[in-house]
């Protein structure tokens, strides 16, 4: 496991934005997909609906309007940018990255750019590594993307699966500062003990794309549910407590806690177990769903732009996903 503790550099997010696909999948539609039923699902997941991109976009689309519009909310261009990190499972393509693609479309010529892949963990992971980049003094303009398009990979014929997930993406702009803004600390972890519990089994060099892997749907997410909530529920409470640690704050310190929007009964358990109100927890699951990578970023924009936190908060960032890996990043806004 990996702390990154308080420096007096910091990484201060001067700018947000985010983006959600334009499609909405509601349980009612999925009711005439699958065997499956509204109530059954928001008591299971606490989800009533999911935006999804249209066939001919894909994740760069999304991470790209997300990144001009928290670049336009710190008032600075692609010109500006010096790194560009996007967190997704879901690139447009193995190669060239997604964060070369926004490049491109961002006009950010100067920047370097690479992808991140650490499940629905991704964002906190970029969000440190981005982090670094200031606080090491080799950048001034960060630019951080979480983004996916879960609905590229999702089987709408399982619905154990196609309830959970919507696409989405979501950017900070990250400069530094030393004024007490910015990342106070980020936990890192990962099991890959666990690494069957979640996955997409054929695209890669263990099984690469053939007439037996496409016929037996193993381009789709495959997913324990038993084995990920169990795992979920213990990491997001354990990682929470250790970035609060990492900077020696406490619960009560804390504005809000932005949590991995996976499933509802997680999130309610982990926060009767950290002991925190349901007024400091944010959670837009319900309208967007599990949007992987994007997820934590996303409903921390929400939560700004809304006025549920604003300048000089104190937010706690936690999530979870495929490895199994798991992040936490305490930030003062």
């Amino acid at each position: 496991m990996i702390e990154f503790r308080k420096s007096p550099l910091r990484a201060a997010i001067a700018g947000l934005g985010w983006s959600v696909g334009s499609r909405v999948l509601t349980n009612a539609d999925l009711e005439k997909m699958v065997d499956t039923s509204d109530q059954w699902i928001t008591e299971r997941t606490g989800i009533k609906e999911r935006r999804l991109v249209r066939d001919d976009e894909a994740t760069s689309d999304l991470a790209t309007e997300a990144a001009l519009k928290a670049l336009e909310d710190a008032g600075l261009q692609g010109r500006d940018v010096d790194v560009i990190v996007v967190a997704t499972v879901t690139p447009d393509m193995l190669f060239p990255c997604t964060a070369n693609i926004v490049q491109k479309n961002i006009g950010a010529k100067k920047a370097a750019a690479f992808d991140v892949l650490a499940g629905c963990s991704g964002f906190i992971y970029a969000l440190d590594i981005g982090s670094r980049f200031l606080t090491s003094g080799s950048s001034e303009v960060v630019l951080v993307i979480g983004a996916d398009t879960l609905s590229k990979i999702t089987n709408y014929k399982d619905r154990s699966t196609c309830i959970l997930f919507g696409d989405g993406a979501g950017s900070c702009v990250l400069v530094p500062s030393s004024d007490g803004r910015g990342v106070l600390a980020t936990v890192l972890g990962s099991d890959g003990s666990g690494a069957d519990y979640l996955k997409l089994p054929a695209g890669g060099s263990r099984l690469p794309a053939t007439e037996y892997t496409v016929h037996n749907d193993l381009h789709y997410i495959q997913m324990d549910g038993q084995k990920v909530f169990e795992f979920a529920v213990k990491i997001l409470v354990d990682a929470s407590i250790s970035a609060l640690d990492a900077c020696g704050l406490t619960a009560d310190d804390i504005s809000m806690v932005i949590p991995h929007q996976a499933n509802l009964r997680i999130v309610e358990a982990a926060r009767r177990r950290l002991n925190i109100p349901p007024e400091k927890v944010m959670v837009n699951l319900d309208r967007y769903g599990n949007m992987s990578s994007a997820s934590v970023i996303v409903a921390l924009a929400e939560a700004r732009d809304s006025g549920r936190i604003g300048p000089g908060d104190a937010v706690l960032l936690v999530a979870f996903g495929a490895g199994l890996t798991w992040a936490s990043a305490t930030v003062r806004l």
